[in-house]
């Protein structure tokens, strides 16, 4: 089997922390997103995942619980909407056109910088009406090559809490300016999430890497009136943690009366 070599940056090397991730949640049972998929890539792949400190058979589980949810929300918007878009915004090296497998009337779009643009293209295999785009996601570059004449969904997990304050300030309002309308899905840490996770970051590649934290819906109802909140849920009290151990069911029962805790994720959904 040839090899894919990998050499990313700091920021898109986190990118392997989640591909990683699903690796193993595949190989454990039972599996909770069963990626097969990302299983494969980590095989293909040149690269030394022992160094990647920051996930483990104890904490792939919550990563896989995280892209389920989104998983789900992506299906529940398609199955109202036979004919849209899709926009996958920091793909990374997910693999959810294939986990959630849209249907024909359905382009999707994946949108995440050059260099893992490339190593994606390298993975995995080509599909109908599936587009990459190399490009930041702070560039409005991308929004120009996607069409505005469907309901379109835009997903952002593991995104948000990267960029700096006024810059996804901006990627919003750029969003809401380019579609008009649509669903834009993503997750964020509040303070202490952001804490909590560069000190992960620091152990797995050596630096701290996230800025934004959002712990009130109304922030980006603040920043453009046209986005309106419609969900915002922690993410220890999904449906799709319902599959981990006992004692982190247990646990997520006992923090659920202190929001500084038990909001340390929130998955958002807006409608604009």
């Amino acid at each position: 089997m040839t090899q894919v070599k990998v050499r990313l940056d700091k920021a898109m090397e986190t990118s392997m922390i989640t591909l990683y991730a699903k690796a193993i949640d595949a190989r454990m049972n039972p599996t909770i997103l069963g990626d097969q998929m990302a299983l494969r890539a980590i095989e293909k792949i040149d690269y030394d995942f022992s160094r990647l400190k920051a996930m483990n058979e104890r904490l792939a589980p919550n990563a896989a619980c995280r892209s389920r949810h989104f998983d789900d929300w992506t299906r529940e918007f398609l199955a109202a909407h036979e004919r849209a878009v899709v926009v996958h915004l920091g793909a990374g090296l997910d693999t959810r056109v294939w986990r959630v497998d849209p249907g024909p009337g359905v382009t999707w779009y994946d949108v995440d910088y050059p260099d893992v643009i490339d190593v994606r293209g390298k993975l995995f295999p080509a599909r109908d009406n599936y587009h990459m785009i190399a490009s930041s996601v702070t560039s409005e570059d991308w929004l120009a090559r996607i069409p505005t004449d469907l309901p379109v969904l835009v997903v952002a997990e593991g995104l948000t809490m990267y960029l700096r304050p006024a810059q996804g300030h901006e990627l919003f309002r750029h969003m809401v300016d380019h579609f008009g309308h649509g669903t834009i899905a993503f997750d964020a840490h509040n303070r202490l999430g952001v804490r909590l996770v560069n000190i992960m970051l620091k152990r797995s590649v050596g630096t701290a890497l996230l800025h934004w934290p959002i712990s009130d819906h109304r922030e980006l109802e603040r920043v453009d009136p046209r986005l309106h909140c419609v969900d915002a849920v922690s993410a220890l009290l999904t449906s799709s943690r319902r599959s981990l151990s006992l004692g982190t069911r247990l646990f997520t029962h006992l923090i659920k009366p202190f929001p500084g805790i038990r909001d340390l994720g929130i998955y958002f959904r807006y409608t604009f």
